[in-house]
């Protein structure tokens, strides 16, 4: 009798044994296919469609939003995963794009790499920082805390007690979506510091100012007046060689800024002859800011001019210019470029 319960306490054993193996192995099953499978992205009118991890939220909330959302199918897998993998506690804040082709492991990676999304806006050369302050503003995903006309405000984003144009460096930005306008200034706040700081190590000897903000002023106006990559330095030397011999600047670009809303497309005889602080046919020397965002280019050509005797240059109408080293060759081009025919 004792044998015989044995025996049946041995087969008890044996099938629950079969049994919980096989439960394992179902498990197992399920618990790979809810992995392997790809993510069902919602069926939304937004592209990319964009899962948002905020920073310090509990790994077991984030897959439970995974869950309900339809992405994923199972939260505790998800969450089993990766708390045995040791990824729960390397996962990193910010957007990340989803679509088909993933699956949980492919996002879980990707969260715990930190491939966030980036948003990108480009803020070209030769744009003023009112252009660019409110091509930051309009766009829907940065959120809009500077008021371009507090002086006060605007000097503490740039940390300079100078009227800040010209100190945004002109450039193409990511970033993630909720960022402020002020994160963005003061991110290319230090960029333009950064470029100028290098290309004044980089300077020429003997050039007609002293400091890097002077500097600025002069590549805002290289900027202004050509996008020729060939005439850069070309022009920058011109105004140097002007600025050596006491000569008054005598360009367009800075009587349009000083002219500001008032300015209608055409400079007039009046609007040069006007007296502002930005009006380089009246006053000598350098305006007292830059009059726009200078790229990288134009403050190098402004650091290192092309040594010439070109005093003077007119825009041919194909976008160079003809330079000339004296008044009569300058009158000259000026009659034959600009003037209409029969005049």
């Amino acid at each position: 009798m004792g044998l015989l319960k044995k025996k049946h306490w041995q087969k008890q054993l044996v099938f629950w044994a079969y049994l919980i193996f096989a439960c394992v192995i179902v498990r197992a099953i399920f618990f790979y296919q809810h992995l392997n499978t790809s993510l069902q992205i919602p069926d939304v009118a937004e592209s990319p469609f964009l899962f948002s991890v905020g920073s310090g939220q509990p790994f077991v909330r984030l897959s439970e939003q995974l869950e309900t959302a339809g992405i994923i199918g199972s939260s505790f897998d998800f969450r089993l995963f990766a708390r045995l993998s040791g990824k729960a506690e390397l996962v990193q804040a910010g957007e990340y794009v989803l679509d088909a082709s993933m699956n949980a492991l492919d996002l879980l990676e990707n969260m715990v790499n930190g491939d966030i999304y980036y948003q990108q806006i480009s803020i070209p050369e030769g744009w003023t920082l009112e252009q660019a302050l409110r091509q930051l503003q309009e766009h829907p995903n940065i959120v809009s805390t500077i008021n371009l006309q507090n002086k006060e405000e605007l000097h503490s984003v740039f940390a300079t007690d100078f009227y800040p144009e010209g100190l945004f460096f002109p450039d193409t930005y990511n970033f993630n979506n909720g960022i402020s306008d002020r994160e963005l200034l003061e991110r290319g706040a230090a960029l333009m510091q950064s470029v100028l700081e290098e290309e004044w190590q980089n300077r020429a000897v003997g050039l007609p100012f002293d400091t890097v903000y002077e500097a600025l002023i002069l590549a805002s106006i290289v900027e202004k007046e050509t996008g020729r990559a060939d005439e850069r330095s070309l022009i920058a030397g011109v105004f140097v060689n002007r600025l050596q011999n006491k000569m008054r600047l005598q360009t367009d670009p800075t009587v349009i800024y000083g002219l500001s809303d008032r300015y209608t497309g055409d400079l007039t005889r009046e609007n040069l002859q006007e007296m502002t602080p930005y009006n380089t046919y009246r006053i000598e020397g350098l305006p007292p800011t830059p009059i726009a965002l200078p790229g990288r280019d134009a403050i190098a050509a402004a650091l290192n001019p092309d040594v010439t005797g070109y005093l003077y240059f007119v825009a041919k109408g194909d976008g160079s210019h003809y330079f000339s080293t004296t008044l009569e060759e300058h009158n000259a081009a000026v009659a034959r470029y600009q003037l209409p025919i029969g005049e």
